[in-house]
């Protein structure tokens, strides 16, 4: 069966893709395109990385719609069926023929290699060369941000440009303005056999019914609609005979049966549904409405903000015997929780169990590294016990952590279906990876949770666990894979000459942090309790970390840039015999964090930039900063170099490390750091820190109180507090560097993309209507916008009636050339408008 779905996760070896209806499906890794799998096989063979095979993450974003085919359906042990998808190109399109092959048509293709002129593709068809000029592809490439060129396996959404040689050759192109402008049709010769999903066609309604309607299309085909797929502002208002548009969803292989879609983001090929806010998932709503009950299916109810939402029979009720119909009549109230998400139906799907509302856990993010979690036995292992937390979680207790002590026959000790009480040593929701122990000594602990460098504040007592024991120490951890040294001097009050012979791996010990240095990750430890620490601690360097040190904190060099990474840029300092390489951390190009992703957009190897300065040395490379606010703090002595050094009252410049829950932490020149409590964040009330800081972002904090004790600094954010008294004066300063950053990018502009340089708000330009979307807005190409996205929303088309094809007048509202985007304006008072002259006067 044939299907259009959403990716909805991506991890290295499987793409989850939410399918029509609520359903899951996954792609594995062998199933994305011959040629990737090829690559897999000459890995595997070789036993060594290539560099032209990508991992998934670096190929798929969740987000993106994709033509899939159903390769199985398997069954758990438990009863639950996993359906098994494929996008290789050669089953997605196994209908297709090269005498079939239209101009206009859209259809599946991935990435077979990379040519000086382009791409060849694979599109499934035997006998067919495929080829995708990089003209064809810049415009896509700037847009999915997953590097400067497609790579081998990456799936795409080809529109066919030119059919030559009865098909024996095809030029393709993925704009995304043609791609988003094809429609299917008649002249295609589209036939039942080769039908794909996401074709958006015209369609004609048939037949309107309470559970969905009958459309035909192209002529000779008909089609079904369910209720979950019609657009919800239209839902009441579709009748006999009436033309809409329409977008395939599904193919069945034997019956033919056709399912499409009315939903708008669908209705423009390579258009992608509106996702779900992170904290909605989850949330338990007081009162969801009723709007409509099926006997057959569930029922379907509206939220707190509008929205409408799904719930299954199975989750209505308990049990299916205390199932009560009258209960769900439309306007009827019901408390319900959020417990997932259909990207292809844009639908929450929501539970009105009272054990699933009252459920601690529901996914991966609700749990939180050092909570104690009750869980059930599924098995064990070598590596260890699989321990059940909820339904959909999974956690895994390494076979170190089975006891406070090691078990050699931990069956012995535990039985499939045992309840265990652990605690989270690690819980990474995107891989959605679960570490637990079992040790009594880590689970019963009151002592504080060390889960990050930042809170190992000299003097803290804490749990861990012995992971290494050698002659010059211990090693131990902590949570979150945080872990320091216990030096051989430390180990106890009395000498211990074999460390290895008094500590064993696994042992779980009361340890005090005697110094920690959060941005090397490195931390001292003691299991002399009463132990004091002091400045004459001194870290044991190794020969290669006693090298002499060549730049200081605040020297100002010229650098060249060697590699682009997704998180900054790898550089080498000029006019330096060593050739020192440095990293520049991209939020660390400019104060604006949206310019330093623009600047890093932009920025390409070879590049030269001036004037960066030395910030720090993690031991590994040099990391430099271009932040002109923290420049000018350190070149004005406007700094602490030490914690002595610090008064309450003082206005320091800094750039937030780390955005927590219940604050900000924040690190300044020389590696002080300094915590913003939530209520000291902003001068309005604070949700969600998230909403108001980024990590990365330059700010200026008012030291509100130093406990010398503990080594902390409590910090104040709110601009009503920061500012020094001439705020005139700061924000003129703020907002000339702003200007000066963006001349500097329209610069690199003029070397990468001089077509989007000459485009500037206010500027007139003659474009051709390529398509009108089904939501009003349109979008544009011409002379002027070669490469670029044109779209006027239905606001700034006025009251003028437009349709593709026509030549039109626009004004230039905004262009961001991050996204490669130009919003225009076809309204006649600004595109008549003349500008007006600014006159100073003295």
């Amino acid at each position: 069966m044939l299907l259009l779905g959403c990716i909805k996760e991506v991890s290295d070896y499987e793409l989850a893709i939410s399918l029509p209806n609520g359903l899951l499906g996954f792609v594995p890794v062998t199933q994305i395109s011959d040629a990737y799998s090829e690559l897999l096989t000459k890995q595997v063979a070789q036993g060594e990385l290539l560099e032209e095979l990508n991992s998934l993450p670096d190929m798929f974003s969740p987000g993106t719609l994709v033509r899939c085919i159903v390769t199985s359906i398997e069954k758990s042990d438990d009863g639950r069926r996993s359906v098994k998808l494929s996008i290789d190109p050669k089953k997605v399109n196994k209908g297709l023929n090269s005498t079939a092959l239209a101009a206009g048509m859209l259809l599946s293709g991935s990435v077979l290699s990379v040519e000086d002129h382009g791409y060849l593709i694979d599109i499934g068809v035997t006998g067919t060369h495929a080829f995708l000029p990089h003209q064809k592809a810049k415009t896509y490439i700037k847009a999915v941000k997953k590097g400067p060129d497609l790579k081998i396996g990456q799936n795409l959404n080809c529109l066919i440009v030119e059919v030559k040689n009865e098909g024996r050759v095809v030029c393709l192109s993925i704009d995304r303005s043609e791609v988003a402008a094809s429609i299917a049709t008649e002249r295609q010769n589209w036939a039942l056999s080769n039908l794909l999903p996401g074709l958006v066609v015209k369609a004609r309604v048939q037949k309107v019914a309470p559970l969905g309607m009958k459309l035909t299309f192209l002529s000779y085909f008909t089609g079904i609609v369910d209720f979950m797929h019609m657009d919800p502002e239209k839902s009441t208002s579709y009748s006999p005979d009436q033309v809409v548009k329409a977008c395939v969803l599904s193919v069945h292989p034997t019956s033919r049966a056709v399912r499409l879609t009315l939903r708008p983001p669908f209705l423009h090929a390579g258009g992608a549904p509106r996702q779900l806010p992170s904290q909605r998932m989850g949330a338990v709503l007081e009162e969801a409405t009723v709007k409509t009950f099926y006997k057959q299916f569930g029922a379907v109810f509206e939220l707190d903000d509008g929205t409408l939402a799904f719930a299954r029979l199975k989750h209505l009720s308990k049990t299916r015997k205390s199932f009560k119909p009258g209960a769900f009549k439309e306007g009827c109230k019901h408390k319900c929780r959020i417990i997932d998400y259909s990207l292809m139906d844009e639908m929450c799907i929501v539970s009105l169990k009272h054990q699933v509302i009252e459920a601690r856990f529901l996914q991966y993010q609700d749990i939180h590294t050092g909570d104690v979690v009750q869980g059930k036995v599924l098995s064990l292992k070598p590596i260890g016990m699989q321990v059940k937390v909820a339904d959909g979680i999974r956690g895994l207790v390494p076979s170190l952590h089975l006891s406070d002590v090691i078990l050699k026959q931990p069956e012995k000790k535990y039985n499939i279906g045992d309840e265990v009480k652990c605690r989270v040593l690690e819980c990474n929701p995107e891989g959605k990876k679960l570490i637990l122990t079992l040790k009594k000594s880590l689970v019963q602990s009151k002592l504080p949770v060390l889960s990050n460098y930042e809170d190992a504040k000299p003097g803290l007592i804490t749990h861990g666990f012995v992971v290494c024991a050698r002659e010059f120490g211990c090693i131990v951890k902590f949570y979150n894979d945080v872990k320091g040294l216990v030096p051989k001097n430390e180990l106890g009050s009395e000498p211990i000459s074999c460390p290895d012979k008094v500590f064993y791996e696994g042992q779980v010990l009361k340890v005090m942090v005697l110094k920690c240095e959060p941005q090397q990750e490195r931390l001292l430890l003691s299991f002399r309790l009463s132990s004091k620490p002091g400045p004459e601690d001194k870290w044991k360097c190794t020969p290669k970390e006693k090298q002499e040190v060549k730049y200081q904190i605040g020297e100002i060099v010229d650098v060249k840039i060697l590699k682009k990474k997704d998180n900054g840029l790898e550089v080498s300092i000029l006019e330096d015999e060593d050739n020192v390489a440095a990293w520049i951390p991209m939020l660390h190009l400019s104060d604006f964090v949206a310019t330093s992703k623009l600047l890093w957009h932009w920025l390409q190897e070879g590049d030269v930039l001036p004037r960066v300065m030395y910030l720090s040395d993690k031991g590994e490379h040099i990391i430099l900063s271009r932040k002109s606010a923290v420049i000018s703090a350190v070149r004005e002595e406007q700094v602490v170099r030490s914690f002595s050094e610090i008064q309450p009252g003082m206005l320091l410049t800094g750039y937030v490390r780390n955005v927590m829950p219940f604050g900000v932490f924040v690190e300044f020149p020389f590696g002080v750091t300094g915590l913003a409590p939530k209520v000291s964040m902003s001068d309005k009330f604070v949700t969600d820190t998230k909403d108001h800081f980024v990590v990365g972002q330059t700010v200026i904090a008012k030291v509100m109180s130093i406990d010398e004790e503990k080594q902390r600094v409590l910090l104040n954010l709110k601009v009503s507090e920061c500012s020094s008294g001439d705020s005139a004066a700061e924000s003129f300063t703020l907002l000339n560097q702003y200007f000066k950053e963006l001349k500097e990018i329209r610069d690199l502009l003029r070397k990468g993309e001089p077509s989007i340089c000459e485009l500037v708000p206010g500027k007139k330009v003659h474009l051709v209507v390529q398509d009108v979307r089904e939501d009003g807005s349109a979008l544009f190409s011409g002379s002027s916008v070669t490469g670029l996205a044109v779209i006027a929303t239905r606001y700034h088309l006025g009251d003028k009636n437009i349709a593709p094809g026509e030549k039109r007048k626009a004004l230039v509202l905004h262009v961001d050339a991050l996204t490669s985007e130009v919003y225009v304006s076809l309204r006649e008072e600004l595109v008549k408008q003349r500008p007006k002259r600014v006159s100073m006067r003295s």
